[in-house]
């Protein structure tokens, strides 16, 4: 544990262990939280930094060992305690309310009233439009969060933390669904709370953003202290294999395609806003796809990106315009199932609301885009089912004990599989990915990349979306970059450079 000098930790986590049904999550863990400083907590999925946090905010309370709070021993009965004690936490799973507007989200539990006792949503309305206008997120307090993108739902969070009176900050994941625009701005906020003495406990699977932002780091692997230190006296490569417990670097390696024929072209497509019919999320965007090609799409959030992906599914299609093109024929796709019988999959940006149902298994989530082939006379064969589970648990290396376990009991990039495995089962031609290795750790991403790669050996069209440009960058062999809805930016992979990307990203409309 780094220990800093003339500093007491504000939080001090002393040989913390806990269990589920006799299995250990935790054991022995030791931690040191020091005020004003950023302190990463690193780990693959399942090392136990989420159950940690958890333990420190209320959400468990039943553990063993000691946890103090400026020397004063805590066990908070819930997060609303934590937070009123001041610590504070935005969760990688989004803990907001989906019909409830965005001030509601903000002050849920901590609203404002009159003298009355009434609620003053005048005074509300206004401090939610203040935080918003600091996170440069350009939306109405008045608008219910079910309305909002993954990525501006993950800043309502953020906001909301933020209006807090916070000793320690805890952000799991808060950068997973933003893009390098918005990191910039959490990032800058960060600093000035470290300036007013929060102690910022900050947990990311992007390792490049924490030697900017962390002043200290802890890793956590099995359950177990594994390794901790300054960020500017490690390396990204020590930091991997505390983590995974071995060397992954080399890997990955991007095979070129070859000289793969047309496999969809898009021409000018647009779609409409459904809540303003004047305003486009996506207008005259064209570009084609190859045979074996990874095009890579990206732009800053709410650019247009997933709603492309959207468009070109079927899943709006009385506010969507424009040609689609498959193997140079004009494809009408007035649905889903027309998108799945062209040959089109998607892999949606949210696993967890859009692409699986949680509380069933893994055979049944297989087959869910594909039941024709799991049936016999129009009933579902349990058999086929598992026989469809195995051949892409096998085939995608998902670890899970069998096909019969619930998919909301595995990690991140294990559900990722699934969803994968899923729309994989429909035998596409066409695979769109929007943030395929959102929230998942480095050795589940580069098994995730593997696999992209692989697909695209053999053949198939892939077209991904991802926040991350160095996956933009690693991954494509073309991209293009997408503005308040117009496409701004073309580039072959050699071209290509983050600034380039970030450029043509950052451009306005005329």
């Amino acid at each position: 544990m780094v220990k800093t000098n003339n500093l007491q930790p504000v939080l001090d986590i002393r040989n913390v262990s806990k269990d589920f049904s006799g299995v250990y999550a935790l054991k022995n863990i030791n931690m040191h939280i020091f005020p004003g400083k950023v302190t990463a907590i690193i780990g693959e999925n399942g090392a136990g930094k989420s159950t940690l946090m958890k333990i420190v905010s209320g959400v468990h309370t039943d553990f063993e060992g000691e946890v103090t709070l400026n020397n004063e021993k805590i066990n908070f009965k819930n997060p609303k305690q934590a937070a009123e004690n001041g610590v504070v936490i935005i969760h990688q799973e989004l803990n907001l309310i989906p019909h409830l507007s965005v001030t509601e989200n903000v002050f849920l539990g901590q609203e404002i009233t009159n003298k009355f006792g009434l609620l003053d949503y005048r005074k509300m309305y206004k401090k939610t439009a203040e935080i918003l206008s600091k996170l440069k997120l350009e939306i109405n307090p008045s608008t219910p969060v079910n309305q909002l993108r993954v990525g501006q739902q993950q800043l309502v969070e953020i906001a909301r933390a933020l209006f807090m009176d916070s000793k320690v900050l805890i952000m799991d994941e808060p950068t997973s669904a933003i893009s390098d625009h918005e990191v910039e701005l959490l990032f800058s906020i960060i600093k000035e709370l470290r300036t007013k003495g929060v102690a910022i406990v900050y947990i990311s699977h992007k390792i490049n953003e924490l030697f900017e932002i962390a002043d200290s780091f802890e890793v956590l692997r099995d359950g177990k202290n594994a390794g901790s230190g300054e960020m500017k006296k490690t390396s990204h490569d020590d930091l991997i294999q505390m983590m995974v417990g071995r060397d992954i670097t080399g890997s990955f390696k991007k095979e070129q395609i070859t000289d793969g024929k047309e496999i969809i072209r898009v021409e000018n497509l647009c779609f409409i806003n459904p809540e303003n019919k004047t305003d486009f999320l996506v207008k005259d965007v064209s570009f084609n796809l190859k045979k074996g090609e990874i095009l890579g799409i990206c732009g800053l959030m709410g650019s247009g990106r997933t709603e492309v992906l959207e468009a070109i599914f079927g899943l709006f299609p009385k506010y969507v315009s424009g040609d689609i093109y498959i193997k140079g024929k004009k494809q009408k796709i007035k649905n889903v199932n027309d998108a799945i019988s062209a040959g089109i999959a998607l892999v949606p940006e949210d696993r967890k609301l859009q692409g699986l149902i949680l509380n069933m298994d893994v055979a049944k989530n297989t087959s869910l885009a594909n039941l024709s082939e799991v049936s016999n006379y129009g009933f579902i064969s349990s058999s086929k089912e598992k026989e469809l589970g195995l051949e892409f648990r096998k085939k995608l290396n998902t670890k899970v004990p069998s096909e019969n376990i619930e998919v909301q009991k595995l990690s991140g990039g294990n559900q990722q599989k699934v969803v994968i495995a899923k729309w994989l089962a429909t035998n596409p031609k066409i695979l769109l990915l929007d943030e395929p290795t959102r929230g998942i750790d480095v050795g589940a991403k580069t098994e995730i990349y593997n696999l992209i790669n692989k697909l695209a050996a053999q053949g198939m069209g892939i077209i991904m979306v991802s926040s991350e440009l160095p996956e933009i960058l690693a991954l494509s062999d073309n991209i293009i970059v997408l503005s308040e809805s117009k496409l701004t930016g073309r580039f072959t992979n050699k071209e290509a450079t983050e600034e380039k990307l970030m450029k043509a990203a950052l451009v306005e409309k005329e």
